[in-house]
């Protein structure tokens, strides 16, 4: 399944001058399906729900040929909210990406804007996450972790490895060359707090290698915010691995958080496959363990997940869907997007949704 599908829209669409050598183009995702979540604050639901298996974006991007293999490249991201059309997230134009730089083909490349961080670049776009395959939002990291109290986070353990897609604001983004199947990353997101360097910003780097069917990556990143006056600090780095077997690939992957501001920490480690028939069908299933420490009271979970897709095209599919978490004794139950905990261990979701992308 590939996350980025393009159109053959081009700059024509927009009214804008074409260049030669030079492309801008439309491209987006649109997830919606009715989902059942056995246990939402002590109640079952039965609702609509949207930007699952992939998030709903529509995207601008494009380059222009300067000569001698550097190009100019611009990325503007809107996503919104099928179910109402709004926008999001924070109701912004282009929160989900929104950057311009320069690629060259020796030297690499660079970006300046809102973009994503390598935990996303190099981890999840690096094929090691299974939620690339299977359910997206669903199977991304959440639980009985609510004090980890994550700055600016709904429950504040929401997507807590940062691999749905999390951005770094007013950021510089260099990207090397593959050499040898070797890449390296570094990124700095600014705080723009005057008197203080420190202040608000944040740090991210990855390492990625690719040898044929099989890829590993590696990535860190450090966030500074100010909660109620106080700097906090919170620390993300994994590990991943995948490997492409005929019709399978089976992906590994390990990720942890560290909030500085309380001590908080979990860690957490999954592993998975999918399965491509040769025909419209595809299944993909993934098993995690999440475990923190003692500041979130030691609390656990297991998570399964297990999907179903039939293909109608390259661009839409049916799919099929199961999220099953148990966590411990006395702890509360939290899938991925599921804003409100189960009153007990376990929640289950089971989903039929439609995707298209162009």
């Amino acid at each position: 399944m590939k996350l980025k599908a393009v159109c053959a829209a081009a700059c024509a669409l927009f009214a804008c001058h074409a260049f030669a050598q030079s492309s801008v183009t439309l491209s987006g995702l649109i997830d919606g399906g009715v989902s059942y979540v056995s246990n939402q604050g002590g109640s079952r639901v039965v609702k609509f729900d949207d930007g699952i298996e992939v998030p709903n974006l529509l995207k601008i991007d494009g380059r222009e040929d300067l000569g001698g293999g550097l190009k100019a490249v611009f990325d503007l991201t809107n996503q919104f909210t099928l179910g109402t059309g709004s926008f999001m997230p924070g109701q912004s134009l282009f929160g989900r990406n929104a950057y311009v730089g320069l690629d060259d083909q020796q030297w690499g490349r660079i970006t300046l804007g809102n973009q994503y961080d390598f935990m996303v670049d190099s981890l999840f776009f690096g094929l090691d996450d299974a939620a690339f395959y299977a359910q997206g939002v669903y199977d991304f990291r959440n639980g009985p972790f609510a004090k980890l109290a994550l700055p600016n986070n709904p429950t504040g353990a929401f997507d807590w490895d940062r691999m749905a897609g999390e951005r770094v604001q007013n950021s510089v983004k260099y990207l090397s060359p593959t050499i040898d199947g070797f890449s390296a990353g570094a990124m700095y997101g600014f705080g723009n707090v005057a008197g203080s360097i420190g202040a608000g910003n944040a740090q991210s780097f990855g390492l990625n290698y690719v040898n044929g069917p099989f890829g590993a990556n590696a990535a860190y990143t450090l966030t500074k915010t100010a909660v109620a006056g106080v700097q906090d600090s919170v620390r993300n780095w994994g590990v991943g691995a995948h490997y492409h077997i005929g019709n399978v690939v089976t992906t590994a992957l390990f990720t942890t958080v560290h909030n500085n501001l309380n001590g908080a920490g979990v860690w957490q480690a999954e592993v998975g496959a999918a399965y491509s028939f040769d025909s419209p069908w595809l299944i993909s299933g993934v098993y995690s363990y999440m475990k923190g420490n003692s500041v979130v009271d030691d609390n656990h979970a297991h998570q399964l997940t297990a999907e179903v897709q039939y293909n109608f095209s390259k661009r839409t599919n049916v799919y099929v869907a199961a999220v099953y978490q148990r966590a411990n004794q006395g702890a509360n139950a939290q899938i991925n997007d599921v804003m409100v905990a189960s009153s007990s261990a376990s929640q289950f979701i089971g989903r039929i949704g439609l995707q298209t992308r162009f």
